[in-house]
């Protein structure tokens, strides 16, 4: 991969940062990085270790965390506040990355929770508190 296509994949990843909650899908993102879906998609594996998809629904979980920390919204409120439209594929893909359903997450959430006071903070320094897939845990351990 050349670094050209490496500088338009990272547009890309940033539109996902900066636009998470927007309705965003391969061919849209891919658009960004001028490419084709397919070529977009495989590029970005090989780049980045996941799909675009996955990239994506990583940052809504992880904004997702936030809000349900903060207390103060449903869990619906905050599945459509990250962009997800379906409630059940929500708490399924949060539950899948987090360990815990969203309701039970926002129950054991505790302002004086170790991650609470990262909220603020770029996600370089969030890097800790990333939702890492149970599969991706599973083989970090074992290695």
């Amino acid at each position: 991969m050349d670094r050209s296509d490496l500088v338009l994949l990272r547009k890309a990843r940033d539109r996902m940062d900066r636009e998470y909650a927007q309705p965003l899908d391969v061919e849209a993102l891919a658009r960004t990085a001028l490419m084709s879906a397919g070529h977009f998609a495989r590029s970005f594996r090989a780049a980045y270790g996941e799909t675009p998809y996955g990239y994506l629904l990583t940052r809504r979980i992880e904004r997702a965390k936030a809000l349900l920390r903060r207390g103060d919204l449903s869990v619906t409120e905050v599945c459509v506040e990250v962009g997800c439209t379906s409630l059940g594929s929500f708490s399924t893909s949060f539950t899948r990355l987090v360990g815990m359903s969203p309701s039970a997450y926002r129950r054991a959430a505790d302002q004086d929770a170790p991650d609470a006071a990262l909220d603020g903070i770029p996600c370089v320094a969030k890097a800790i508190t990333r939702p890492v897939r149970i599969r991706e845990a599973a083989e970090a351990s074992r290695s």
